[in-house]
């Protein structure tokens, strides 16, 4: 059974930091580049950040960018959210998925992922 678990999130205040991972299981994890998207409330999906099968590219999404921070353990099978400098505006569900689509594309959309897990809550506030 594939199985994709997210975990760390909850509520921070403007300027705060959180670290949120997703636990991989049921398929092979290092066969896939790995993303976060996230979904705002009332908003539609939005590409985060994507990583190689290797950990030695990333790419992020300019409204992220130079404040969060991905990385993955392929011993672990675990993909990793490091969020800093947060704001009002990453309030969102956070998921992780496996990327199926070209990791070299300059963006990506729905349809590139495969597997998606059930997603873990952030919520910035003061």
């Amino acid at each position: 059974e594939v199985r994709l678990v997210e975990s760390g999130g909850g509520s921070v205040q403007p300027g705060g930091s959180l670290r949120i991972s997703c636990v991989c299981s049921g398929f092979t994890f290092a066969d896939y580049p790995m993303a976060w998207i996230r979904q705002a409330p009332g908003k539609i999906l939005e590409w985060v950040s994507a990583l190689d099968w290797y950990g030695d590219e990333s790419k992020y999404s300019g409204s992220v960018k130079g404040r969060f921070t991905i990385s993955r353990d392929n011993r672990k099978n675990t993909l990793y959210l490091q969020m800093n400098s947060l704001k009002p505006e990453d309030t969102a569900v956070y998921y992780c998925a496996t990327l199926v689509g070209n990791f070299f594309q300059a963006s990506y959309v729905k349809d590139d992922f495969g597997y998606w897990g059930q997603g873990t809550q952030v919520t910035v506030s003061s």
